[in-house]
């Protein structure tokens, strides 16, 4: 069977089982088959239940010069042998062995055109009801063809259903796979982003405190020195000021907010970042509220909150 052709169902094969039957009842013959041609193999797919028909299912023929359906397919079309004893042609046909003399029969074809086999009738006399059948058998014959091309289209539907389900799978696959790699992309991205953004901060933290060590001393001590000079004290204050943006930028604001408040005054700007009322806090620190609230008005100050309306915990949180 060709990979492009279905096997014929058990369904099929009963349906013409019963086709076959009534074809030699209405032709009044002992034999009307339905043949299966795989080259150089020709074979009885169907056979009619009849106690004189010779040919019993399975038989099978190698096609020749000598054989009835071999002659069909050669003509690509119906072939009438009457008596095959008085027509040359025919007269020592393979199937004289069981005294068939009278053949009619006609190709079946798949749809796309190729062979599938033959259907045929044959008798050991001359059999006038079988040729006044011959438009009945061709009708049946089209009746066969017909279920081979459902048979075909259902196969070839299926082929691309499973065709479609295999694309699909293979598609899926190759999604999870991309998505895969582009989690592992942007984790590794994640992490050398960070690293990045680590060793920048490191960075940004070692230039703040060498100005601070390094730089802001000495100007600091400068201004000492000209504090007498209005002139020169302004490029000294705008120098420090300038650096001080300029460190302010690179640094970690928190951290320096921080770095000058006292333990007590640190311990309590978290717990304001966390959400904590006064009386949350004194409950705490087991402290009165108003040592909370003095404590508050210093990290306002330090923060240079002093005498403005902004929340402490917004403003902390926006440097965090």
């Amino acid at each position: 069977m060709p990979a492009d052709h279905p096997e014929i169902p058990q369904e099929t094969l009963a349906n013409w089982q019963q086709l076959v039957d009534l074809v030699a009842e209405l032709a009044d013959v002992p034999a009307s088959l339905i043949m299966k041609t795989d080259a150089p193999d020709h074979a009885v797919l169907i056979t009619s239940d009849h106690p004189e028909n010779p040919y019993p299912v399975g038989l099978s023929f190698q096609l020749n010069p000598k054989l009835y359906c071999q002659g069909v397919l050669q003509r690509d079309g119906e072939l009438v042998v009457e008596d095959a004893a008085c027509d040359p042609d025919w007269a020592d046909n393979d199937d004289l062995e069981h005294g068939m003399t009278f053949y009619i029969g006609l190709p079946l074809k798949w749809p796309d055109g190729s062979v599938f086999g033959t259907i045929c009738v044959l008798d050991r006399k001359q059999n006038r009801r079988a040729l006044l059948f011959r438009e009945g058998l061709a009708q049946f014959a089209r009746m066969v063809e017909s279920d081979l091309a459902l048979l075909q289209e259902v196969y070839l539907r299926r082929a691309l259903e499973e065709k479609l389900n295999e694309t699909l799978a293979q598609l899926e696959t190759r999604v999870a796979d991309r998505t895969r790699e582009l989690q592992e992309t942007n984790t590794a991205l994640r992490v050398l982003l960070s690293s990045l953004d680590d060793e920048r901060k490191n960075r940004d933290h070692e230039i703040v405190e060498q100005v601070r060590g390094r730089v802001l001393p000495y100007l600091e001590k400068a201004r000492t020195q000209l504090s007498g000079d209005e002139a020169k004290y302004v490029y000294l204050e705008l120098a420090e000021k300038n650096l001080n943006e300029i460190t302010s930028s690179l640094s970690d604001k928190l951290t320096d907010a921080f770095a000058a408040m006292t333990p007590t005054e640190i311990e309590i700007a978290q717990m304001v970042m966390f959400g904590k009322t006064t009386k949350d806090i004194a409950k705490a620190l087991s402290r009165e509220t108003s040592t909370i609230d003095f404590h508050r008005n210093n990290i306002r100050r330090k923060l240079g909150l002093e005498g403005r309306s902004q929340n402490l915990r917004s403003h902390l949180l926006s440097i965090s």
